[in-house]
């Protein structure tokens, strides 16, 4: 259903969802006031949603593509730099959502459905900093990558569901990055 706006009303009630479960935590939003700020009847919204745990799930579908081009980011001999560039695209790619990102994280304790799609993307990025690792460290940081992967991935991680982008945190995170990769470069070569 298409209103006068063009706006497909399923989209609206997905927006209205996003908006209110930030505002006011899942449990606490009704969905009757999603109706109401989507501007539809609440037949509709479980017309499409049979079950309000069915619009975090929906949520969790709208989270942007976290996929980097190891080519992209990669450069051979730079860690701390293709490190860096990988986090810059991941920035990009998640800042898209970062009303969305946050909800889902704060729901995750008591939403099954969000844990595992969360975790899911977590263990997407463990892999891509594995392979931007290996690919600019070489095999010398090989025996290293996965804790510094884990280690990376949960830092990125917190600042996509709790910190915000402010340039207090991009600066932390470059020091961050920059530490990490001397380390693995430093352990690769005794």
């Amino acid at each position: 259903m298409t209103e006068p706006s063009g706006e497909p009303a399923r989209e609206r009630i997905l927006q209205a969802a996003e908006e209110l479960f930030a505002a006011a935590g899942f449990e606490a939003t009704p969905t009757s006031r999603i109706a109401e700020r989507a501007g539809v009847p609440k037949g509709l919204v479980h017309y499409y949603f049979k079950r309000k745990p069915d619009l975090l799930c929906a949520l969790v579908e709208r989270l942007p593509d976290d996929a980097v081009e190891l080519a992209d980011v990669v450069v051979p001999g730079d860690l701390a730099g293709s490190l860096h560039r990988l986090v810059e695209a991941l920035d990009r790619a998640l800042d898209s959502s970062a009303v969305l990102s946050h909800l889902l994280w704060r729901e995750a304790d008591t939403h099954p459905d969000v844990l595992e799609a969360l975790t899911g993307r977590f263990d997407r990025i463990v892999t891509q900093i594995r392979e931007v690792v290996l690919a600019a460290g070489g095999p010398a940081v090989a025996d290293d990558v996965e804790p510094a992967a884990h280690l990376l991935a949960s830092a990125v991680s917190y600042r996509h569901s709790i910190a915000r982008h402010s340039d207090d945190e991009q600066a932390t995170m470059q020091r961050e990055l920059r530490f990490l990769a001397a380390a693995l470069e430093r352990r690769s070569s005794n």
